[in-house]
């Protein structure tokens, strides 16, 4: 039941916070030790890019800064 999560690459993550005009620190955070992403490794500044089915939309993405827990 936990939605497809995946660890951005430098390009893309570039892109996106380009793209939105953004930062890093603007995002939403998420714990380096939360147990949806712990077992992708994430490092301190990555970005996750959540994919959650949507009624409506079909398919949402939600971004999640990685910080340290």
């Amino acid at each position: 039941m936990v939605p497809r999560q995946e660890i951005l690459s430098e390009d893309k993550k570039n892109e996106l916070l380009k793209r939105y005009k953004i930062t890093l620190r603007q995002l939403p955070r998420i714990l380096t030790t939360d147990p949806a992403i712990v077992d992708k490794n994430p490092q301190v500044g990555d970005v996750i890019k959540i994919t959650r089915k949507s009624p409506t939309a079909g398919e949402m993405f939600y971004y999640r800064v990685a910080i340290k827990g």
